[in-house]
């Protein structure tokens, strides 16, 4: 009679969840299980074979010490109240960032860099906050359309982007390394490749982009497969799926090029519309998104994201931003006057201000009135 006491090799395919950290323990215990089975057969051996059962003993009791150990980094990292703690702090600088005060948000997720230098959330948000000061300073903010393209090849803020965004995307494959948190470590590093392909895609690189949004597809999906309750990843998933989806003549290149995996508009739209009532960091993006989707030539639902747009400004009153999409939108739903008032209060609101946001949004208003009366000038 033979007994295995292999340790058990079914451990990645598990659920991994964090409540799962106890089945986990259970899968790597196994081979306790196995020497408890292997007592009687030992005793009766013993006095026949007695130094090679010994030898049986020995291994035995070494492969659940090794076992064991194995299963320690499983529970080890930030406790949960950290983790927690991390949260919360990035939902306020979130909201920030979200009501225009870019600086604010960036010192708030360098705090949590500082509090928790191994966690990747602080990099990816502080990334975050910088590609939104890239887009302020090289998009087109009048109009609402979903894929915006930069008016300039780079800017001063795409090196810092980037070096965020690796030290992000580093310390999550660390922690998937050690098996640390692992839903909410791939739902991270997620994130830092869907700023990327947000960036790459802002300065209309299509390749680039298509290959970040794959990786940011695979890494998002892995974290809904271990923890299906992380609604924030279905922000980049329904990007990707309503993107691959309304540009086809550029993914059926791509996706021979690159085995670029197919989406679904509706899909993607459903996935930004969840999110944007239940994410928990994922939400106010994936409204700004659905509301921008649903201003395209497939979809022309005006209303509806002039209703989410109002929702945004709302919630964060002091973002310019919001209601200068607001009048942009006025225009295509034929009331131009309407659209123009809006775009006079935000030109008069943001003048002399300071702040980068603030400076963007003139400018971008001043140009939309200089459209409509160009014998007029708006400083």
């Amino acid at each position: 009679m033979e007994y295995s006491i292999e340790s058990p090799t079914i451990i990645h395919e598990a659920i991994e969840s964090e409540q799962g950290g106890f089945r986990e323990i259970e899968l790597e215990l196994r081979p306790a299980a196995a020497l408890c089975k292997m007592i009687p057969f030992l005793a009766g051996s013993f006095m026949r074979k007695p130094g090679v059962v010994m030898k049986r003993v020995l291994l035995a009791i070494s492969i659940l010490a090794s076992s064991l150990a194995a299963a320690r980094p499983a529970l080890a990292g930030p406790s949960h109240a950290l983790d927690e703690d991390d949260r919360h702090d990035a939902a306020r600088g979130l909201t920030m960032m979200m009501d225009g005060d870019l600086d604010g948000a960036a010192e708030v997720f360098q705090q949590i860099e500082q509090n928790d230098p191994e966690s990747p959330l602080g990099y990816v948000l502080e990334a975050n906050a910088t590609w939104w000061k890239i887009y302020y300073v090289s998009a087109n903010l009048i109009d609402p359309d979903v894929f915006d393209v930069a008016n300039m090849e780079a800017t001063p803020y795409d090196s810092h982007f980037d070096d965020l965004d690796n030290v992000a995307i580093r310390k999550a494959e660390a922690r998937i390394h050690r098996r640390q948190d692992l839903a909410r470590s791939y739902l991270y590093e997620g994130f830092a490749y869907a700023l990327r392909a947000r960036l790459e895609g802002l300065h209309d690189r299509d390749l680039p982009t298509a290959r970040a949004g794959k990786k940011m597809r695979s890494h998002l999906l892995r974290a809904l497969e271990l923890d299906p309750s992380l609604t924030d990843a279905y922000l980049g998933i329904g990007i990707y799926n309503y993107f691959v989806d309304t540009l086809p003549g550029i993914v059926k290149f791509l996706s021979v090029f690159i085995g670029l995996p197919g989406g679904s508009r509706t899909e993607g739209l459903q996935q930004l519309q969840l999110c944007a009532e239940k994410g928990e960091l994922g939400r106010p993006e994936a409204k700004f998104y659905l509301a921008k989707d649903y201003t395209r030539a497939n979809e022309k639902q005006y209303e509806e994201s002039r209703r989410l747009f109002g929702e945004l400004q709302q919630e964060f009153p002091h973002n310019p931003l919001w209601p200068m999409l607001i009048g942009s939108l006025h225009y295509r739903l034929g009331n131009p006057q309407k659209g123009e008032e809006i775009y006079r209060e935000v030109y008069q609101r943001t003048a002399g201000k300071n702040s980068e946001v603030d400076k963007a949004v003139h400018h971008a208003a001043s140009q939309a009135l200089e459209r409509q009366h160009a014998e007029q000038k708006f400083p």
